[in-house]
């Protein structure tokens, strides 16, 4: 069932992005909170052959992977009233046209404490999308990370990106997938003993 269907009969509703969305929407959006779900774990074993990278060397981004014990963060938008239509229509082209995702809907449990949960729509790349890459060890999503560009940008900036959110929005929470990447890129292009973690991200902002 396509979410406009689910949905058409509300005046509000809840997307969630635990990638590129929790730092570069891009559509219109009532408020935002940040927050997390249950049941899926985050996984750079998507391809991307549009935003960071190309036919010949598909980036890697993140999906969610089903895992009973884990729980992802990342950024729920409320979009209302005519926003819902507007945002539908430019995530079904950025996210399902151009990115392969399907479409489910799961319950977001905000940070901030009072605030309930809501049923929230979120995108998923599975392993039947023909540009799914799958798993693979830290050092080779790494050294694909580090040598791939598309029309948004270098496949690097969105890994840095997505780090750099989580220690400054989910501090307490340790990604060890995204983080361990992030520190396999760092060593392919430099020994970061004694780096701090804001001198790698400049470091491998300024290699892109």
């Amino acid at each position: 069932m396509k979410p406009q269907d689910i949905l058409k009969e509300k005046s509000s509703m809840w997307i969630f992005g635990y990638g590129s969305l929790v730092w570069k929407p891009d559509f219109a959006y009532k408020k935002s909170t940040i927050g997390y779900i249950r049941g899926y774990k985050r996984r750079f074993w998507h391809g991307d052959d549009f935003y960071r990278g190309d036919k010949e060397k598909p980036g890697r981004v993140v999906t969610l992977v089903e895992d009973q014990e884990a729980c992802t963060w990342g950024v729920a938008y409320e979009v209302t009233d005519s926003q819902i239509e507007k945002s539908l229509q430019y995530l079904n082209m950025r996210e399902v046209v151009l990115g392969g995702y399907i479409t489910e809907m799961v319950e977001f449990i905000p940070q901030e404490k009072g605030q309930e949960p809501v049923l929230a729509l979120v995108y998923i790349a599975t392993s039947d999308n023909p540009i799914y890459l799958g798993p693979a060890s830290d050092t080779e999503i790494a050294t694909q990370i580090a040598i791939c560009r598309g029309n948004t940008g270098h496949n690097i900036e969105y890994l840095v990106r997505l780090a750099e959110f989580m220690r400054l929005y989910c501090p307490e929470v340790e990604d060890d997938h995204l983080f361990s990447i992030e520190a396999a890129v760092v060593n392919i292009f430099s020994d970061c003993e004694g780096i701090k973690v804001l001198e790698q991200n400049s470091l491998l902002l300024g290699a892109i």
